[in-house]
């Protein structure tokens, strides 16, 4: 099918002339010995930005995420996090099959944090018959939860009770760049409640690859190691933080684009059945329908949909997802929502 408007995910996005352009004039070196001078210079520009000490560039943000938690959390020890959470659900049991990690979860409504929920379930320091939390993860945004931002007095009493009682805090913010320009909130303040941090470069920004886990001097040395134990050791790859260089460069600002036109799907999917979404909870540039009250799965309204020229993700059997991204425009927008129109009709 020719041009189809593809609103699978915001990782469809391919790198603009310009950006191909940064690619090709990116100073490079050996990374495995700290030899690139454009990852370097990636990695203390994203700790820096987040009030970190240091980052280690990964290829992707699930390898971000669990070289995080197996800093703060020990073989045999649990982490804990939302129900529907990225680093649970949508990493394959990675944390138990490379860390030996336990996982246990609260639920939360749109994934949306409620810091007592979290510290009610942990269970530090219980002894040797029961298994401790070390550490708990909260993603911003949250993607099954429609791309919903964390409240930041949520944060702030999470890190107060997580302090209180020993428990350390990991923040999955593959999308962090929207949370911050959907509510005006630093990075660095977001930074400054968690121990470790993951941050992607090829989701919202645009970059063909990229992730970058922060945390201390300490934990950043022993995350390398682990790295290259994992087998994602990269030599000449400033050719890709050249990318990730440009993408926070120039695409940070403008992912209200990518806010407004979600909202603007969720308003015409309203029109149709105001019970597949809310818009008032649409922040960012996720759109997740609640085909509950639909007679069709989320499976067969992806078909249609591609069939009519929209590609688009079923994430469950009553669950479907549409994400927008700076390579959608409000030309495709309208055509978009034309299409939905027709096919969400029964």
């Amino acid at each position: 099918m020719a041009n189809p408007i593809d609103l699978r995910s915001d990782t469809v996005t391919r790198p603009s002339q310009a950006m191909r352009e940064a690619m090709a004039n990116a100073e490079v070196g050996d990374d495995v010995y700290s030899d690139d001078p454009t990852v370097n210079s990636l990695e203390e520009r994203v700790a820096a930005l987040f009030g970190k000490e240091a980052g280690v560039f990964t290829p992707t943000g699930s390898l971000a995420n669990q070289l995080a938690i197996r800093m703060l959390v020990a073989p045999g020890e649990e982490l804990i996090a939302e129900t529907n959470s990225h680093i649970v659900r949508a990493e394959l049991g990675a944390a138990a099959v490379f860390s030996g990690i336990t996982t246990r979860t609260w639920p939360a409504k749109n994934g949306i944090l409620v810091a007592e929920d979290a510290l009610e379930i942990a269970r530090p320091n219980s002894g040797p018959y029961l298994v401790s939390t070390t550490a708990i993860a909260v993603e911003n945004t949250h993607n099954f939860g429609g791309g919903t931002v964390q409240p930041l007095d949520q944060i702030k009493a999470l890190r107060k009770g997580a302090d209180e009682i020993g428990v350390a805090l990991h923040l999955d913010g593959a999308r962090i760049w929207n949370a911050h320009v959907a509510s005006g909130v630093a990075f660095n303040e977001y930074g400054k409640y968690f121990d470790t941090i993951s941050v992607c470069l090829s989701k919202g920004l645009g970059a063909p690859i990229g992730s970058v886990m922060l945390s201390t001097k300490e934990r950043v040395a022993k995350a390398r190691v682990w790295r290259k134990r994992y087998g994602a050791g990269m030599r000449q790859v400033g050719l890709l933080a050249g990318a990730a260089h440009y993408a926070l460069d120039n695409n940070i600002a403008r992912l209200s684009e990518d806010h407004r036109r979600a909202k603007e799907l969720a308003v015409a999917i309203a029109a149709v059945d105001k019970s597949f979404v809310d818009p008032a909870l649409v922040e960012t540039n996720i759109v997740g329908l609640d085909l509950a009250n639909a007679p069709y799965t989320a499976a067969e309204l992806a078909t249609r949909c591609r069939d009519a020229g929209l590609w688009i993700s079923a994430l469950g059997p009553k669950y479907a997802r549409l994400v927008t991204h700076l390579d959608f425009d409000d030309q495709q927008c309208a055509a978009a929502i034309e299409i939905l129109k027709r096919v969400l009709v029964a």
